[in-house]
C-alpha cells in the first residue's frame, strides 16, 4: 500500500492536474454541466429545491449532502438575511450554513433604479453644479465679450452658435424654434419699424379682441333675453314692466351687434374660433417683437448687416449691460448676481430720501429683506412700518409684532436712520457707513439661503421618489424627477422629448452602436451610467464591478483577515483600522467602471489580495491584468495554468469586467452570482477529490481538507468544532487521548500551548505540519478502517467527549 505521504504529495505536487482528473470524469462532469445550464433559471427557493440535482450538488459541494434531508432547514439557511446578525443562517454555529447561504441570492432582489452609489453621485453631480454655476457664467460673458469684438456682420454674430445662445437666452427667444430671417431682420432693422411692426400688431389684437368681446356679449343677451322672457311669463303683474325693460334692453344690444357681426348659427361660431385663434398668434408675435426691439437696441448692425465703420457690433456699455443680464437669467443668483446686487444697493442707498422710496425699489426691497433674514411674506408695507417705528414706543411696530423675526425687525430698524414719519433728519443720510456695512454683511450671508433650502428640498423628495420607480416611463413621467435629473447632467436646455430621453437611458453602453454612444457627448453616458434600465424599460441590475453581496464579502473578508491574530487589544485596534478602510471600499467599488480604474486604485486592489489571504506586495499589476482577462472555463487560460491561479479564481469571478475590462451584469433576480457559481463548482471538485482519495485512505483526505480549510482556521475553537480538523492536530502533535475528553477551555489551552495558529497561514508551515501528519498517519493506523475516515463519514469514533461536543455546539464557529 502507497503510503499517505506519499499519496498525498501526489495530489498536491499538482493540484490542479488532479481536480482536472476529477472533472473529467463522467458523473462529475455531467453533474456541473447541468448545474452550470440550470442554475440559472431558478428564480425561487421552492425551485432550487425541488430540482434535486441542484439542490444535491450544491448540499455537497459545501459539506452538507448529510443534511439534504432537511429541506424546511435547509429553507430557513438560503432565506436568511445575512446582513442581519440575528438571521437564521447567522445564528448556526456551524459556518458551513452561513457558507451556503452566501452563494446563492434569494433573501433579496438585485433589481434596483438606482444604488446609493449611483445616487449619491448623481446629488453630488447636481452640487457640483450648483458650486461651478457662478465659474460657467462668468466664463460665458468673458467668451462672449472677447468674441463680440472680432464680429464683423449678422451673420458671423448669428453663425455663431454659442453667441446667437447666449444672446438668445438673454432676450427670451426660443434657440430651437426660431426664423434665422426673422432675427436678421430685427437685428439689421431701424428701431422705428419694429415699434411700427408691433404697434400695428397690438393694434390688429385690440380690434379682434373687441370683435370677440361683441360675439361674447350678443350670445350672453340672447341668453340672458331667453331667461328673462321665462320670468316676464310667471311674474306678478307689479313685476312684468321692470323685466320687460330688461327685455328690451337687451334686444338693443343684439340688434345693434347684428348691425356689426355676422348673423349668429355656424358662421358666427366660425369667426369666433378664428379670431379666437388670431389674438393667440398675435399675442405670440407682440411678445417676439419686444424681444427683437430689445435684441436691436443692444446690437450696432447696419441695414446691410455690416458693423458700422470704425464701430464694433456692440458697445462696451451695452456689454456690460448684457453681461448683467446674463448673470441673472440664471435659474439662481450666483455670487457674481450677489455682488451686482450689493453694488447697485450701496451706490443707491445714499441719494434715497424716505422709506416710501426705498420700498418702491423692488431690488432694494428684497436687498433688505434678504440681508436681515426676512420671509418672503414681509412686503413693502411691512419694511416701511418697521423702519418707521419708534424702538422707545412700546407699543410700536417692532416692539409688538414679528414673532420668531422681531429680532431681525429690530435689527433692520437699527440699521437704518428714518424718522417714524418716513423721513430723514436733517443732514442725515438713510444708513452711516457702519450701518451699510452691516446690511452688506447680513446679505451676503444670506443671499442663497433660500436656493439652499429649495435644494435641500428638491434632493429630499429625489430620494424619496427615486425609490417608487418601477420602469425608465415612471422616471421620464415625473416632471420633477426628471428636471433634476438632467439638470443635473446639464441637459435642461436640451430638447429632449420623452422617446429620445427613453432611448438614451435605455442604451447599452457597452455597445459603441447603442444610442447614447452614437450622440458622442460624455453626458448622455454619464446621464445612462447612472440608472440601471433593462433595454425594454424595466428595472435591471446595478452595473456594478461587483455585485452588492460580493462587495459586503469582500470587506468583510478584508476586516477578519486583518485582526485575526494579536492580543485582544491588537486585535480591536486592527479592527478598527480595518473597518474604516472597508468603508472606502463599500464606497469607491461602486464608482469603479472600469478594470483599469480598479487596477489604479492600489487601496482597492490591497483590500481585495489581503481579504483572500495574499500578500499584495510583489503582485504586479500586468499579472492581475492577465488574471483578470483569463476564461475562467478554459483549462488553458492564465489563471487556470499559473501556478498561483487556484488562488484567484475566487477574486476572479466576484467582480463583472468582461475580457475587454468593462462592466457587465447578469440579469436581475439570478439566485447566484458568478463567484457562487464558480465557487460552488470548484468546492464540489474538492469535496469529490477528497472522498475518492479518502476511500482509499482516510489520512490523505483529512490532509486535503486541512490544507484547503486552514486559511480559515484563527483559533483554537476552529480546531475544536470540527472533528476532522482536530484528528490530524492531534495526529501531528501526538496528543494524549485522554485530552480530548477534557474541559472545551483546557483543550484550546493545550493546543496554544503545543502550536501557533497562525503558522497555519504559512504555506511552507502549513506543508511541514501535514507532512508530518502523514507520515504519523501511517504509523498510528496500521488498520483497514481508520477512525479518519469513520469522522469524515459522520461514523462514531475519533474520542472527543460528548461534554466537549456540547460545549462546541454554545460557540460560533472561530470562537466569536
Amino acid at each position: 500500500m502507497v503510503s499517505t505521504y506519499l499519496n498525498y504529495s501526489r495530489i498536491t505536487s499538482d493540484l490542479r492536474t488532479s481536480l482536472n482528473r476529477v472533472a473529467d470524469q463522467p458523473l462529475v462532469a455531467r453533474e456541473a454541466q447541468y448545474y452550470k445550464e440550470n442554475i440559472g433559471n431558478v428564480k425561487t427557493v421552492d425551485a432550487f429545491l425541488d430540482d434535486y440535482r441542484l439542490y444535491a450538488y450544491a448540499m455537497k459541494a459545501y459539506g452538507l449532502e448529510d443534511m439534504a434531508y432537511a429541506k424546511a432547514f435547509m429553507r430557513q439557511v438560503l432565506e436568511s438575511d445575512l446582513k442581519d446578525k440575528d438571521s437564521f443562517a447567522n445564528r448556526l454555529t456551524d459556518e458551513r450554513y452561513r457558507n451556503f447561504a452566501e452563494a446563492f441570492n434569494f433573501s433579496t432582489s438585485s433589481a434596483t433604479a438606482q444604488t446609493t452609489a449611483q445616487q449619491d453621485a448623481l446629488i453630488g453631480l447636481y452640487n457640483e453644479r450648483v458650486s461651478n454655476l457662478d465659474t460657467v457664467l462668468k466664463g460665458d460673458n468673458a467668451y462672449f465679450n472677447a468674441a463680440m469684438d472680432l464680429v464683423t456682420n449678422v451673420d458671423q454674430f448669428l453663425g455663431n452658435e454659442r453667441l446667437r445662445s447666449y444672446a438668445f437666452g438673454i432676450f427670451n427667444i426660443d434657440k430651437r424654434n426660431y426664423s434665422y430671417d426673422q432675427v436678421r431682420y430685427a437685428l439689421t432693422s431701424e428701431p422705428a419699424d419694429l415699434a411700427n411692426s408691433q404697434t400695428a400688431a397690438q393694434t390688429r389684437r385690440t380690434e379682434v379682441t373687441k370683435t370677440l368681446t361683441d360675439l361674447e356679449t350678443r350670445e350672453t343677451a340672447v341668453k340672458d333675453i331667453s331667461t328673462l322672457t321665462a320670468q316676464l311669463a310667471a311674474a306678478a303683474e307689479a313685476d312684468k314692466p321692470a323685466i320687460q325693460a330688461q327685455i328690451d334692453a337687451k334686444n338693443a344690444i343684439v340688434a345693434d351687434l347684428n348691425t356689426k357681426l355676422p348673423p349668429r348659427g355656424d358662421q358666427s361660431n366660425a369667426l369666433a374660433s378664428q379670431l379666437s385663434t388670431e389674438v393667440g398668434l398675435l399675442t405670440r408675435q407682440i411678445s417676439m417683437l419686444d424681444s427683437y426691439r430689445q435684441l436691436n437696441a443692444a446690437f450696432n448692425f447696419e441695414p446691410d448687416g455690416s458693423v458700422p465703420a470704425g464701430g464694433k457690433a456692440i458697445t462696451e456699455e451695452k456689454k456690460k449691460m448684457l453681461n448683467e443680464a446674463y448673470i441673472f437669467s440664471s435659474p439662481r443668483l450666483t455670487p457674481s448676481g450677489a455682488v451686482l446686487n450689493r453694488d447697485y444697493f450701496e451706490q443707491k442707498i445714499g441719494s434715497i430720501t424716505t422709506v416710501a422710496e426705498l420700498v418702491a425699489d423692488t431690488r432694494m426691497l428684497n436687498y433688505v429683506r434678504t440681508a436681515f433674514g426676512l420671509p418672503a411674506t414681509a412686503v413693502g408695507a411691512t419694511i416701511e412700518n418697521i423702519l418707521t417705528s419708534d424702538i422707545n414706543d412700546p407699543n410700536s411696530y417692532v416692539n409688538k409684532f414679528g414673532g420668531e423675526y422681531n429680532k431681525a425687525y429690530k435689527a433692520l430698524l437699527a440699521a437704518f436712520n428714518f424718522k417714524p414719519d418716513g423721513t430723514l433728519p436733517a443732514d442725515t443720510k438713510p444708513q452711516t457707513a457702519a450701518q451699510t456695512k452691516t446690511t452688506t454683511d447680513g446679505y451676503m450671508v444670506h443671499y442663497n439661503d433660500a436656493d439652499d433650502e429649495d435644494d435641500e428640498s428638491k434632493i429630499g423628495r429625489y430620494k424619496l421618489q427615486i425609490k417608487t420607480l418601477k420602469t425608465v416611463d415612471d422616471l421620464i413621467g415625473n416632471s420633477e424627477l426628471r428636471s433634476f435629473v438632467l439638470s443635473a447632467f446639464g441637459l435642461e436646455k436640451e430638447d429632449l422629448t420623452p422617446r429620445r430621453l427613453k432611448q438614451i437611458l435605455t442604451s447599452d453602453l457597452n455597445n459603441p452602436t447603442s444610442y447614447a454612444n452614437s450622440l458622442r457627448d460624455e453626458r448622455y453616458t454619464k446621464l445612462v451610467k447612472a440608472f440601471n434600465f433593462n433595454p425594454d424599460g424595466t428595472l435591471g441590475a446595478p452595473k456594478l464591478a461587483q455585485n452588492e453581496a460580493d462587495i459586503v464579502n469582500m470587506a468583510k473578508a478584508y476586516i477578519v483577515e486583518k485582526s485575526r491574530f494579536g492580543t485582544e487589544e491588537e486585535k480591536k485596534t486592527a479592527k478598527t483600522k480595518a473597518e474604516e478602510e472597508s468603508k472606502y471600499y463599500t464606497t469607491q467599488i461602486q464608482k469603479v467602471e472600469t478594470l483599469d480604474d480598479f487596477l489604479k486604485d492600489k487601496r482597492l486592489v490591497d483590500i481585495v489580495l489581503i481579504g483572500a489571504g495574499i500578500d499584495p506586495e510583489g503582485v504586479k499589476t500586468d499579472y492581475l491584468k492577465q488574471m483578470f482577462a483569463s476564461d475562467l472555463d478554459d483549462r488553458k487560460s492564465f489563471i487556470n495554468t499559473d501556478p498561483n491561479g487556484l488562488k484567484y479564481r475566487e477574486i476572479v469571478s466576484a467582480f463583472n469586467f468582461d475580457k475587454d475590462g468593462k462592466i457587465v451584469s447578469g440579469e436581475a433576480g439570478q439566485i447566484q452570482t458568478r463567484r457562487g457559481l464558480i465557487t460552488t463548482i470548484d468546492l464540489y471538485l474538492n469535496q469529490t477529490l477528497e472522498e475518492n482519495e479518502g476511500a482509499d485512505n482516510a489520512g490523505v483526505r483529512l490532509a486535503l481538507y486541512f490544507k484547503r480549510k486552514a486559511s480559515e482556521i484563527t483559533t483554537p475553537y476552529d480546531l475544536l468544532a470540527d472533528n476532522a480538523l482536530m484528528q490530524v492536530v492531534r495526529t501531528a502533535y501526538s496528543m494524549p487521548e485522554g485530552m480530548a475528553s477534557a474541559k472545551i477551555e483546557m483543550q484550546a489551552a493545550y493546543i496554544e500551548r503545543t502550536m501557533d495558529i497562525k503558522d497555519l497561514q504559512d504555506p511552507d508551515k502549513l506543508e511541514k505540519l501535514l507532512q508530518r501528519f502523514t507520515a504519523l498517519y501511517d504509523v498510528e493506523n496500521n488498520t483497514d478502517v481508520s477512525p479518519g475516515l469513520a469522522i469524515l463519514t459522520g461514523g462514531s469514533g475519533g474520542g472527543i467527549s460528548a461534554d466537549a461536543l456540547f460545549s462546541l455546539a454554545q460557540l460560533r464557529s472561530g470562537g466569536r
